[in-house]
């Protein structure tokens, strides 16, 4: 019986890489970010664990050209996690960065959700995990661009939930804190309190392994040694 197929972005490294890898056993994995050389070095580590893992180089900031990388796909389980940031003051942010983060952080989750959907209503199944921030429910100095976005996400992803729950699709978001990733700045700062990207994959697998009748619809995963550095 072939595997369900598990559509991740970003996947090219951190939390997407880790999430392909934690996922792997239960999907097919479909890995997609701009890195070509990166996505076949994973899709190399999921095939030496034994599973499948096809992968797509896309830039989400293109609308067209995410439908036309994605048409066709049947995707069982999309995880959207594709995200950037910068945290700095309203008036030190360029108009590059503002945009860029409203392009991936926002707009790249309306392109995928919206080529794979239709297809998850119609089989009546499936689930769209989307990787938000726990900077999505709360405010801090720097985060007028960043956090603006993450709380979009906490909108999009509950008013996505009730449109189509009855369809069958369950829409999930897994809030991390710092994450000891390629994502956060970490010269100079103590970094063994942060979470792994491993860590937010187990998140979302226990998301997706919830019974049929379940929906976990928001987790917030913390360390739990306190913020040091």
């Amino acid at each position: 019986m072939p595997l369900p197929t598990a559509l991740i972005t970003g996947a090219s490294r951190g939390i997407g890489r880790a999430t392909a890898l934690r996922l792997a056993g239960q999907y097919e994995i479909v890995a997609l970010a701009r890195d070509a050389s990166q996505l076949e070095a994973l899709a190399s580590a999921v095939a030496a664990a034994g599973g499948r893992c096809r992968t797509i180089v896309a830039d989400l900031r293109d609308g067209a050209a995410t439908e036309a990388a994605l048409a066709g796909l049947e995707a069982d389980v999309v995880v959207n996690n594709a995200g950037v940031g910068f945290t700095k003051p309203l008036v030190e942010l360029s108009p590059e960065e503002w945009h860029a983060m409203i392009d991936v952080n926002l707009n790249a989750l309306y392109h995928v959700t919206r080529v794979v959907l239709p297809g998850m209503m119609q089989r009546r199944r499936g689930h769209v995990v989307i990787v938000g921030s726990i900077a999505g429910r709360s405010a801090f100095v720097g985060g007028s661009g960043y956090g603006a976005t993450k709380h979009a996400v906490m909108g999009f992803a509950e008013s996505l939930m009730l449109e189509v729950r009855d369809a069958g699709v369950r829409v999930s978001v897994v809030n991390p804190g710092s994450v000891n990733t390629e994502f956060s700045p970490k010269e100079g700062r103590d970094t063994s309190w942060m979470l792994r990207a491993e860590d937010v994959a187990d998140s979302i697998a226990f998301a997706l392994d919830a019974p049929a009748h379940v929906l976990l619809h928001r987790i917030e995963v913390r360390a739990s040694a306190p913020k040091k550095g």
